[in-house]
């Protein structure tokens, strides 16, 4: 027999092995038919290892072009072997799963416990007759300082307090800028609250932030009253804490508004008879508040001969701080999974 005729019949070998193979992986039902296949067609001594033995005996002509062959047919022999053997492993996983089991609840995350008090406030005042305002958090000094009625030289324009940017902006120390915007694009009667983040030059500790929220509001109408600002305080915090809470109003002093007070809330803690948290006091500070400042109106051009008003604020994350006995601030802002997966 020729050289040429030899490497011809390990080509028509070649084909015949191919066939074979293909019909042996057809037939695999099982993990042990498989294997059988493999010894058979893929290890060393299977059919296509035997094939390669005789490539010898070809000449240096036939030799590469059979042994390419040969190396093709391996490799995609090899290949449709591990795709019938993936096949088993995925049918024997649905056999073996149990579909009669509960699913797994997949993990759904909550708003942080700071954004769910913020949304019980604005719940409570829009309630009660308040409309939601935004404004930005980059604020000019007009908005911020001026138009409230905060001159150049009061301290709370002091560098340490404040976080100033070129061109006369600063990031906002209250949410106070946004009553201005409101009172400029609207008429009397105004009714509304200012939710939003504020920015102070404060060293972090357990009750100050450098970051923290803020919600003032402002009611503007005919025959407003200081009676009426306490009556709303009232009814928020008995709405957000119980009946059994009360509230008192202490005098004090802020330039947009005249006369000021400071209100506090009864201790959640002790119930108003005196404990570590309210220093014996039975009372917690909260935030200030009082009647608008005719001043302030004149930068909005309301007449303060037929109009009156008040404006109150709350921090908060005081309020949350209060409503789930947490003595330190910072916890709010360190994202420990232990802290928020109980909200």
């Amino acid at each position: 027999m020729t050289i040429l005729e030899n490497a011809q019949k390990i080509l028509e070998q070649i084909n015949e092995t191919k066939d074979n193979f293909q019909l042996a992986l057809k037939s695999v039902k099982s993990k042990n038919d498989l294997e059988s296949v493999r010894l058979m067609f893929l290890s060393k001594k299977g059919e296509i290892q035997r094939l390669f033995s005789v490539l010898g005996k070809l000449g240096p002509t036939d030799r590469p072009v059979v042994g390419a062959e040969l190396n093709a047919f391996r490799a995609a022999a090899q290949s449709d072997f591990e795709l019938v053997q993936q096949s088993l492993l995925t049918a024997e996983k649905i056999k073996d799963f149990d579909v009669t089991l509960p699913g797994r609840m997949p993990i759904v995350g909550s708003l942080h416990p700071l954004f769910q008090v913020l949304d019980e406030i604005k719940i409570i005042f829009t309630e009660m007759g308040f409309r939601v305002e935004q404004g930005p958090e980059i604020e000019s000094d007009f908005y911020n300082f001026e138009a409230l009625n905060i001159p150049e030289y009061h301290p709370s324009r002091d560098m340490q307090d404040t976080f100033y940017l070129p061109d006369g902006y600063v990031l906002r120390t209250h949410t106070s800028p946004v009553q201005i915007r409101t009172m400029e694009n609207q008429k009397p009667p105004v009714r509304m609250i200012a939710p939003g983040k504020c920015f102070r030059k404060d060293t972090p500790d357990a009750t100050h932030s450098p970051i923290f929220h803020q919600v003032e509001g402002l009611c503007v109408d005919k025959g407003v009253s200081f009676a009426d600002l306490k009556g709303i305080v009232q009814a928020f915090a008995q709405k957000l804490f119980g009946q059994e809470m009360r509230v008192r109003f202490r005098p004090s002093f802020f330039p947009f508004t005249e006369p000021s007070a400071e209100y506090d809330f009864s201790c959640i803690f002790c119930k108003g008879n005196g404990c570590k948290v309210c220093k014996k006091t039975g009372w917690l500070e909260i935030s200030g508040a009082g009647m608008v400042d005719p001043a302030v109106f004149g930068f909005v051009n309301y007449d303060p001969d037929v109009y009156s008003g008040y404006a109150f604020g709350m921090g908060v994350e005081r309020i949350a701080m209060l409503k789930y006995g947490i003595h330190d601030i910072r916890i709010f802002y360190e994202n420990d999974t232990r802290f928020l997966n109980q909200f």
